[in-house]
């Protein structure tokens, strides 16, 4: 199923064939609750029959539908409570595409298409500790870690925008010793996150990089470059400077 198509600065109108794909492979869930917890940053409660009885496990991704089953954004939960039939997201609101304007816009009573769980890190095939490098689009990966008791995920790096505001989601989600990079455009925070490196190589670490793919390639550049090797090395790109559509 084609699930992330170009998308509009409106949600599309679902037609016929969408609607049909709609009902027949995605799970129908209401926004239970809004929880504006930093700037651009929102936890969101979604809860419906259809997430009840689901097999999740940390790492896996959901593609919430932007109107149409065709126009897709993807998240990972932070949890998942299969009998209850609830799951929760950490949304990051950058930019101005359909994801960002749903992660803003969502409220209380409102309600998606969602499709998966789907694979998409699994967490449970990686050896050793974990180390997880990312932006603000991992902090809900390495909170997935943490409340499914892995405390192999026990390192965290995180390219920011915002300190404060990240500081404030890391003490939301009891990420608290979490380090924190400020962003520079000319990529001068990433030597910080770099001389971090060598002492998490020398404790035999399993590095998982996630968020942007331009610092995940410069990170992975690194690692290999210090002799870590390829079993060692988990790499998920979320998003990528002027693309779209990338889960």
């Amino acid at each position: 199923m084609p699930m992330n198509a170009s998308p509009s600065s409106d949600p599309i109108r679902p037609g016929r064939i969408s609607r049909t794909l709609l009902r027949l492979f995605m799970k129908h869930a209401s926004v239970t609750a809004c929880d504006d917890i930093a700037e651009h940053f929102r936890l969101i409660t979604l809860e419906g029959p259809t997430l009840r009885g689901v097999a999740w496990i940390p790492g896996q991704k959901i593609q919430i539908a932007m109107g149409s089953a065709f126009v897709s954004r993807t998240y990972t939960p932070i949890e998942w409570n299969a009998a209850a039939g609830r799951t929760r997201l950490l949304g990051y609101a950058h930019g101005d595409g359909p994801g960002s304007a749903w992660i803003s816009g969502a409220r209380q009573g409102d309600t998606c298409d969602i499709f998966g769980p789907r694979r998409s890190l699994d967490v449970n095939a990686l050896p050793g500790p974990v180390a997880v490098l990312g932006d603000e689009t991992s902090i809900g990966l390495a909170c997935a870690f943490l409340r499914q008791g892995r405390t192999r995920a026990d390192t965290c790096l995180f390219e920011v925008g915002n300190i404060e505001a990240g500081s404030r989601v890391l003490a939301r989600l009891g990420l608290e010793g979490a380090a924190l990079f400020g962003r520079h455009d000319n990529g001068a925070h990433l030597d910080g996150m770099e001389a971090e490196l060598p002492a998490l190589i020398a404790r035999d670490v399993t590095f998982v990089l996630t968020g942007d793919a331009t610092t995940i390639q410069r990170l992975r550049r690194t690692l290999k470059s210090q002799g870590v090797p390829p079993a060692r090395l988990v790499t998920k790109a979320y998003w990528a400077p002027g693309k779209t559509g990338l889960d």
